[in-house]
């Protein structure tokens, strides 16, 4: 019963995002790695969830993360974020709820990472294209 709550409460947020979440990761590269890197962190739920006991919006949020596991070791790796940094950078991501426990991002934060990736390639692919059609001719 407490998995399915955990379940429900996670998708409750995900149901609820909110957009303007997407500025922080804007202008601040360290932060974005973070949640790139947050996506290819393993996460686990904790076998004994602990009992749910509020209603409150944010006491929820911080109860689906204190049931959760994961590796900051493994997040600091992956995203090349120093341990000093790591910890400071990871909570506003958390509390503004940019990632979730369950290794996912806020999808408008992710659908803005895809379009910035999709523009560097669209951009390389017409340098490219220019440069192969110079030496054609």
């Amino acid at each position: 019963m407490t998995e399915e709550l955990y379940l429900k409460k996670l998708n409750w947020f995900k149901e609820n995002e909110k957009p303007e979440v997407v500025l922080f990761v804007t202008d601040y590269e360290p932060r974005t790695r973070i949640v790139i890197a947050w996506t290819n962190t393993k996460t686990t739920m904790l076998k004994n969830i602990s009992p749910l006991k509020t209603n409150v919006e944010s006491e929820i949020w911080d109860w689906l993360w204190q049931n959760t596991a994961f590796s900051l070791d493994e997040l600091r790796m992956k995203s090349s974020v120093s341990s000093l940094e790591i910890d400071r950078l990871l909570r506003p991501l958390v509390a503004n709820r940019l990632i979730y426990p369950d290794g996912t991002v806020n999808s408008f934060v992710q659908r803005y990472l895809r379009e910035r990736v999709l523009k560097l390639f669209d951009a390389k692919h017409k340098t490219t294209a220019t440069k192969r059609n110079k030496i054609a001719y």
